[in-house]
């Protein structure tokens, strides 16, 4: 009799209230709601690099149609782009000026960002301020007197090493970027290695480095992509010379070179893009986490 008497009861506690009924049906249409904007923000980018990979491997009469799918699958594009006069050279450029100025954009920005971070010195604070007033110094304004000296004093015009040589005297954002997750590491990791004898150089290269591996991926990220996008630089001291041309430059005289052959145009696009997709697609975790982690504490 009890048994029969308590089924009414746990049914009667098992329907939801009004109220539950209200609040599951807005986490509901929240959640379409929520999901709905991430896949229109997801096709909003992606759509047009699937646009540019499908015309690259269209025919040249059926490019820009209003075909969106290949009749045929022209992967001979490709070879076609890498047979013509140069590429292989811009190819070359870019990975030295790219992988080149990143190892040294890193290895000279960590001691000057860790010695902001953890050092205690008069006018600290007053250098923290000039790397921040350096990054916020547009390159157009001193493009000329740094043209001069490179390409007048110097004479390196028509080469790359006027972008790849200072790199190696650090670079203001990456400094800062590294000096603001540095900080996130606890001083307690640094003066116990010092009172284990320690010096600044092994302290910096034993417990800071590997603690700040998220942060360094970051910053070499950003700038490998920075070098290997960039336009402006190679256009001023190497637009003179065809052999020192990188891809991002390259592309725009193959561009007009191929005016008409907009599936050529399009395989070149994809072949310059790609190795910046495949980076960020496989270090994107390192990446996220250092970009993160450095607003953490200033």
């Amino acid at each position: 009799m009890t048994q029969l008497l308590a089924k009414p009861q746990e049914s009667k506690a098992a329907t939801p209230t009004p109220a539950e009924h209200t609040a599951r049906r807005r986490a509901l249409l929240e959640w379409i709601a929520i999901h709905s904007l991430g896949i229109a923000a997801a096709l909003f980018f992606t759509l047009p690099f699937v646009f540019v990979l499908l015309t690259s491997l269209m025919s040249d009469s059926q490019a820009l149609s209003r075909d969106l799918i290949p009749h045929t699958w022209e992967w001979g594009n490709y070879a076609k782009v890498f047979d013509t006069p140069g590429f292989l050279t811009w190819w070359k450029n870019t990975l030295i000026y790219a992988g080149l100025g990143t190892v040294l954009t890193v290895v000279s920005s960590i001691p000057v960002a860790y010695a902001l971070a953890k050092f205690r010195f008069r006018g600290r604070n007053l250098a923290l301020m000039l790397v921040i007033s350096m990054m916020m110094l547009p390159p157009q304004v001193v493009v000329i007197p740094m043209y001069l000296f490179w390409a007048k004093q110097l004479d390196l015009s028509g080469s790359l090493w006027p972008l790849i040589i200072p790199m190696a005297f650090g670079d203001a954002f990456s400094i800062f970027l590294l000096r603001q997750f540095l900080t996130t590491i606890p001083d307690e990791y640094v003066d116990a290695a010092k009172v284990d004898g320690c010096g600044d150089v092994r302290t910096l290269l034993k417990v800071v480095l590997p603690m700040a591996r998220p942060g360094i991926a970051a910053v070499a990220l950003f700038q490998f992509f920075y070098a290997w996008n960039d336009y402006f630089g190679p256009q001023i001291y190497a637009s003179e010379n065809p052999g020192a041309w990188t891809l991002s430059y390259g592309l725009e005289s193959f561009k007009g070179a191929h005016h008409t052959d907009w599936n050529l145009t399009m395989a070149a696009t994809v072949l310059v893009m790609a190795p910046v997709i495949l980076v960020f697609f496989f270090a994107q975790k390192a990446f996220v986490e250092g970009v993160t982690l450095t607003g953490v504490k200033g």
